[in-house]
């Protein structure tokens, strides 16, 4: 009689449940590492330290600014156009509308709103400037 050869299978590796999630977790842990250096040279890298110090400056100074506008700068301007709310009550009357009110142009409005504007931008310039805040951030290679 011709003898057989019983082919074994191999036995599967039977894992643990705790040696799986280490295994997941080692995996993982490789991953997020990547990725928090990643995340953090992209913040260098691509001026998220400038962006913030100036949202944070410009919020505060903004507030500063405007009151240093309304109520020193603008008293002495509206002084010299002759009305008390300064270069903000300026107008210019284009016409009447049909139910006989006139249709005011304000201008004023706008002209203090650019001078705001240009004098907040000036101030945050020269903060960034004059505390070395532009230094923060790493080139670009």
């Amino acid at each position: 009689m011709p003898t057989t050869k019983k082919t074994s299978t191999p036995k599967p590796k039977i894992i643990s449940a705790a040696e799986q999630t280490k295994l997941r977790s080692a995996r993982f842990a490789g991953a997020g590492k990547t990725q928090l250096n990643g995340f953090l040279d992209f913040i260098r890298t691509q001026g998220v330290v400038g962006l913030a110090v100036g949202l944070a400056i410009g919020g505060a100074v903004s507030v500063l600014v405007k009151s240093l506008i309304d109520n020193v700068i603008m008293p002495p301007i509206g002084l010299l156009l002759g009305s008390a709310e300064g270069i903000k009550s300026l107008g210019w009357t284009v016409g009447r509308t049909a139910d006989g009110k006139d249709a005011v142009l304000h201008y004023g409005a706008f002209l203090n709103d650019a001078i705001n504007f240009i004098v907040i931008a000036l101030v945050i310039y020269l903060i960034i400037h004059f505390l070395r805040f532009d230094k923060l951030d790493k080139k670009k290679e």
